[in-house]
């Protein structure tokens, strides 16, 4: 048997095993020399180093070599740190050192938040994965990624799309409502990754979309507990590799938030205080609970709970506790596990054992939230050990963004949580890890990594599904398509992207033919000392007059037929400018190119609308946060959507 210390860091090749060459004495397996990595560096092929070995075998022969400690740093999903100490790990590189210090304590997997090419990203992978390989038992890092290939960013909710290929927000996706283009992006995204070296996707977000006002809707798939149900098992079946669970080159995924996330009063989310808890009955939920059924049906390798504390939701009769749904024992033990018959990994969003101070609780002007980011909604006061101990007996197998095992283990050694919970919890995780492929190769081929990240023909792909995903909601008689060489007035649109269409840029409105004016759906910086409340777009959804988009509107519209397109990352209410377009487009993802592909008659509109607009504020305020789409007199219904134009 050939021992092997490493596989190289750039462009290796996994030997191929089970080719049978001269014999060789290895007890109770086939005689065949062959490579293989010396993960605990003793010169010998030990049951968990040979790839020949049932996967079950080669868990048991692991976890039997583990100490307590090493176990229980599989329990954590820490942070990658970032180089130069660029906080939450972003950057184009990581601090190695700190990332050697994590690794030591026994944690080896981790959330990616850098921003690199990818060739650069794939040698920053492959250096941490040298790292681990030095370890005591060389168990490879599974490396983990917030969505990247959309155009929202939000930190803590999705990442900088730098060279990935970019496609319609999910919003998007339901909107066309095709699932096998859901889980054609879903493969070719999943190519992405592992390019990079990326195997888990923290997605899809099966989330059902019942609160207008909410700001994560944007990365959901709709309203329809039906639709969001299909959709999110394609895109498990893509990133994954099948129809029934994880394939060795695919990206497991964890799809979230379990359940009923989208329920929140007033739409104010839960990564805050004021936002902790979700309003539903027994009715409602059960639609929040329908939208999950086909991911899990799919095989999806992970499920992360909720933060939200899900009021007024009973389970066999009983309420079920005010704690967050990393803390919920019914519904992680009983709903998901006993009643879904999950058995993959359970992932905790991230930090909620943290502590959440007064700079958590109330910020002010003078003292903000800062990066004091926690979210132990329901057991804010209880001891942080004590908080490890309720989520791993809940059902948690990893507690997401925590670098530090000490809380856990001593919740462990006080006899809080027992041996055999944490041995579980340790055979889930490293049963993924196998299943990837990690203990046989982690490694990725930094210079091909470029030529799969960006590719053009799959930028051609998403670009196609772009003009797809766009819904067309008025158009006059002959405003449409706008011919070459018309005289346009533009706003929030490039000039040169209107060139490029052939369209001829003009400096005012008394030079135009028509206008074409792009605008936000509105938007409040209700909570602006909070951390999250000052990057997510809460309060009103309506165009009111003397907002600056109504003014633009009326203004160019008294001049010239206008064109107006809406970034609908929520559902606005339209009802002050629907009379002023003379064409009305609600977008869910679209460059300005695609944009002008559409206007100039290159590409014509298929999406439906994957939500109703409402009519007014006062039907939004109105409406029921946890039931979809029953605000009073909608403006326009979901799957609203003229075709063919």
């Amino acid at each position: 048997m050939k021992r092997v210390m490493g596989w190289g860091l750039a462009g290796a090749a996994l030997a191929v095993l089970g080719t049978t060459m001269a014999p060789a004495r290895v007890p109770a397996r086939p005689a065949v020399r062959e490579a293989f990595r010396d993960l605990n560096h003793n010169g010998r092929l030990d049951p968990y180093e040979d790839a020949r070995l049932p996967l079950a075998k080669r868990v048991d022969d692991l976890v039997r070599r583990m100490t307590l400690a090493e176990k229980v740093g599989l329990m954590l999903h820490g942070t990658l740190p970032g180089a130069g100490g660029m906080v939450l790990g972003m950057g184009e590189g990581y601090d190695q050192a700190a990332a050697k210090a994590l690794l030591e304590r026994g944690v080896n997997s981790f959330i990616t938040r850098l921003s690199a090419d990818p060739a650069t990203f794939a040698a920053q992978n492959n250096a941490v994965q040298k790292l681990a390989e030095a370890t005591r038992l060389g168990i490879p890092v599974t490396i983990s990624t917030d969505p990247r290939n959309h155009f929202q960013v939000v930190v803590g909710a999705s990442s900088a799309n730098r060279g990935f290929s970019q496609w319609p927000e999910p919003l998007g996706f339901a909107a066309i409502g095709d699932e096998k283009l859901v889980e054609r992006f879903g493969q070719l995204a999943a190519a992405e990754y592992r390019a990079v070296g990326i195997h888990m996707a923290l997605s899809p977000q099966a989330d059902l979309y019942t609160e207008p006002r909410w700001p994560r809707g944007n990365a959901t798939f709709g309203s329809d507990p039906a639709a969001v149900s299909r959709l999110a098992g394609a895109y498990v079946r893509g990133f994954q590799g099948s129809a029934t669970g994880l394939t060795k080159g695919g990206v497991a995924t964890v799809v979230k938030h379990w359940v009923g996330y989208g329920a929140e009063p007033e739409g104010f989310d839960g990564h805050n205080y004021y936002g902790r808890t979700g309003k539903l009955d027994d009715t409602s939920f059960a639609l929040h609970v329908r939208a999950f059924n086909d991911a899990l049906a799919a095989g999806s390798a992970g499920v992360m709970p909720t933060y939200i504390i899900p009021e007024g939701v009973t389970y066999q009769g009983l309420p079920l506790p005010r704690v967050g749904g990393g803390f919920n024992k019914p519904l992680i033990d009983g709903l998901l596990r006993r009643d879904h018959g999950f058995k993959g990994l359970v992932v905790s969003d991230w930090a909620i054992t943290n502590d959440c101070p007064a700079a958590c609780r109330a910020p002010t002007h003078d003292a903000p939230q800062g990066y004091a980011i926690a979210m132990p909604w329901g057991v804010e006061d209880l001891p942080e050990s004590d908080r490890f101990a309720l989520g791993a007996n809940a059902g948690i197998d990893q507690f997401g963004g925590v670098n530090d095992p000490a809380p856990l283990m001593a919740a462990v050694k006080a006899g809080k949580v027992s041996p055999t919970r944490v041995d579980e919890a340790a055979r889930r995780v490293l049963t993924l890890k196998f299943e990837l492929g990690l203990f046989d190769n982690p490694y990725v081929d930094e210079q091909a990594a470029a030529k799969v990240v960006g590719n053009p023909a799959t930028q051609a792909e998403a670009d196609a599904a772009q003009r797809a995903a766009q819904v067309l909601l008025e158009a006059r008689a002959g405003i449409l398509p706008l011919a070459p060489t018309r005289r346009v007035w533009l706003s929030g649109v490039p000039a040169d992207a209107a060139r490029a269409a052939g369209l001829v840029p003009v400096d005012s409105l008394d030079q135009a033919e028509v206008a074409l004016v792009r605008v936000q759906t509105p938007h409040e910086m209700v909570h602006p000392d909070h951390f999250f409340g000052s990057r997510q777009n809460e309060g009103r959804l309506d165009f009111r007059p003397g907002d600056p988009a109504t003014e633009t509107i009326a203004r160019a519209a008294a001049k010239v037929p206008t064109i107006v397109a809406v970034d609908l990352d929520r559902p606005a209410v339209l009802t002050a400018i629907r009379g002023k377009a003379a064409a009305l487009y609600g977008l869910f993802g679209a460059s300005d190119a695609v944009l002008l592909d559409l206007v100039t008659g290159k590409a014509k509109p298929q999406g439906h609308l994957p939500f109703e607009l409402p009519s007014s504020a006062a039907a939004v305020a109105a409406q029921h946060p946890a039931y979809p789409d029953d605000s009073a007199d909608p403006l326009y219904r979901r799957g609203t959507g003229i075709t063919g134009n």
